[in-house]
């Protein structure tokens, strides 16, 4: 992907919306095509002059239906832009849609779309999963022919998931280095916009972008960008990474770019005993709680679908438009949410996993008083099909994330990168760096970029 300078005419744009159309036809990636919008957006010349971005459509943008993939939010339409996309916008970019999501961003396999959605396909086999919450964003990055970044989203590995399955590169940053004014919430302590690309030089100037303190965000980072990074990597092996459960042929995948790597850098294994034991159920409480609040206000009164009120009561109105709008996922994350807040259950849940998370932070910086970067397999098997995920428990279904949530609940910059494949499917490596080292990041996805 290389910047044109130039301002993309009517017909180029109109050429990149038909074959977004043509891809959304067979694999569902969006929700939402700005067929009249990106015509009509400001086309200032800038660094990002001539590319096109598709949004995850939990990320407002101006008279754009933006859901966040929930029949609850249907018909919304922003009067303002997030702050991401303001700036992508004064630097060029074209908006082309809004991408297929998990609602709310309740899933690791984008199965969980709200009611009257499709269900996004891989660009690999259409009988297999994208990877969610953000397997929409995943499968137009695979798939796009044209100048394309997408902007996505992560709360516990929404962006690695579906980079991993879908074969492409998806990095997450620091919690707070990009702004979340104009992201619907999933969980706040968690939510972190992030980059989509099939190469790793098209994230950097994306990222130079849409970094940087915002006064709309209070959690947003006043820290400038820093993409320095050491000449030779000290790199840890996740030990827990070779566990029972991941599949041998991505094990042997991950061994063997890792020899390479050993040509050049210092490689050793490390432990993250807390993190892989309580990694899962600390993730699950903390995010189903902040879920639980955050879509309170979706009750059909100010914000969400406005059903007929004549002779109901709050609770039996509030009921029934939660009821008939939300999902099956969105409905049990609530319940869970509600649970772990409770009086009488506060202590002995959300307090106690608030505590487990400080303590899985100071593993990851302890971690980082050693290594560089650590890397681990991103997911613990490949995509996997669609028929095999309706036999999954719930349980089953949140397990899947065991090697994302760590990096996500510490608040630490990530990435899935592709090193090879099995059964034409896509397998990914993930690489973890301290807060604040996206340039350590990036410098270890051109090396291992290189090497393939």
């Amino acid at each position: 992907m290389t910047p044109t300078t130039k301002t993309p005419s009517k017909k180029e744009i109109q050429n990149v919306l038909k074959e977004c159309e043509t891809h959304n036809k067979k694999h569902h990636c969006f929700t939402t095509l700005c067929k009249e919008e990106a015509q009509k957006q400001k086309k200032a010349k800038g660094t990002l002059s001539g590319i096109y971005i598709s949004v995850k459509d939990n990320i407002c943008v101006k008279d754009v239906e933006t859901t966040a993939g929930s029949h609850i939010l249907k018909g919304y339409l922003p009067k303002f832009d997030a702050t991401t996309i303001q700036k992508l916008k004064e630097e060029g970019a074209t908006i082309i849609g809004k991408t297929s999501c998990d609602a709310f961003g309740f899933g690791s396999f984008n199965t969980n779309v709200g009611k009257g959605f499709s269900i996004p396909k891989n660009p690999h086999d259409t009988k297999r999963t994208t990877g969610g919450s953000s397997g929409g964003s995943a499968a137009i990055t695979q798939l796009a022919t044209f100048p394309h970044v997408s902007l996505a989203e992560s709360t516990g590995g929404s962006i690695a998931c579906p980079a991993s399955f879908c074969g492409i590169i998806g990095l997450t940053p620091t919690y707070g280095r990009v702004s979340r004014y104009g992201l619907i919430p999933y969980a706040n302590s968690l939510d972190k916009i992030g980059i989509m690309s099939k190469k790793v030089s098209e994230i950097e100037p994306i990222l130079k972008v849409i970094s940087g303190f915002d006064e709309k965000d209070g959690t947003s980072l006043k820290e400038p960008l820093n993409l320095n990074a050491p000449k030779k990597l000290r790199i840890g092996i996740i030990k827990e990474s070779y566990a029972k459960g991941i599949d041998p042929e991505i094990q042997k995948a991950l061994k063997s770019i890792l020899t390479k790597l050993k040509q050049k850098h210092t490689i050793t294994e490390i432990s993250l005993p807390l993190t892989t034991t309580y990694g899962v159920a600390c993730y699950y409480i903390l995010a189903t709680s902040e879920a639980s609040t955050n879509l309170a206000c979706l009750s059909g009164l100010r914000y969400g679908q406005e059903l007929p009120k004549k002779n109901k009561g709050f609770n039996s109105y509030f009921t029934e438009v939660r009821t008939k709008s939300f999902n099956q996922e969105s409905k049990r994350r609530i319940m869970i949410g509600t649970f772990t807040r409770m009086a009488g259950y506060r202590d002995a849940y959300y307090i106690k996993a608030t505590k487990v998370r400080t303590k899985i932070i100071q593993e990851y910086k302890k971690a980082f008083k050693t290594y560089d970067v650590l890397i681990s397999p991103t997911m613990p098997f490949i995509a996997p099909t669609f028929s095999n995920i309706d036999k999954m428990t719930p349980l089953q279904n949140y397990l899947s994330d065991i090697l994302t949530v760590g990096s996500n609940l510490a608040g630490l910059p990530h990435a899935s990168i592709p090193i090879g494949k099995k059964e034409g499917m896509p397998i990914g490596l993930l690489a973890i760096t301290d807060h604040l080292k996206e340039g350590t990041l990036l410098q270890t996805l051109k090396e291992i970029e290189a090497l393939q």
